[in-house]
């Protein structure tokens, strides 16, 4: 499950519409409607909300925005709690710049158009985020240490 912090129109097509199915899922584990992932890491942030599902929703309203931007159809009744996708939750600098090295390296094996658009860009984060100075999150599980 990645549940990207990175503002959903720096994502290309695969990683949107991933994303979305991931972010459903943790909804679905915050809602308590499923006994699988619960113990997802990525899920902390989200439960550290003061309002959870709030939280989640919003995260996907910012995805189904980009989603309508692009001409796709993502299903906002599937959003238990809707809420306008604002800074409810923060992220710092280092665990954006992890994920957008760990995107960009995606984009340049399985969408080189984006790859070039995006590879000098400076990564936005979800409008979910605000973001703050700090390291990689505790939760994250990176494969290779920080550069």
């Amino acid at each position: 499950m990645r549940l990207w912090s990175v503002h959903p129109r720096q994502l290309d097509r695969q990683a949107l519409v991933a994303c979305w199915r991931e972010a459903l899922l943790a909804q679905a584990v915050l809602a308590g409607r499923t006994a699988g992932y619960t113990r997802h890491p990525q899920l902390v942030r989200f439960r550290s909300a003061p309002d959870r599902e709030a939280a989640v929703g919003a995260y996907l309203a910012g995805l189904a925005d980009e989603a309508d931007e692009r001409g796709y159809r993502f299903d906002r009744t599937r959003i238990l709690t809707p809420a306008t996708p604002e800074p409810l939750l923060v992220v710092t600098d280092g665990q954006l710049e992890y994920e957008w090295r760990h995107l960009l390296a995606k984009l340049e094996r399985r969408s080189p158009a984006d790859w070039m658009r995006w590879r000098h860009a400076v990564p936005e984060p979800h409008p979910v985020f605000a973001l703050v100075p700090g390291p990689i999150a505790d939760w994250e599980r990176p494969r290779d240490a920080p550069a």
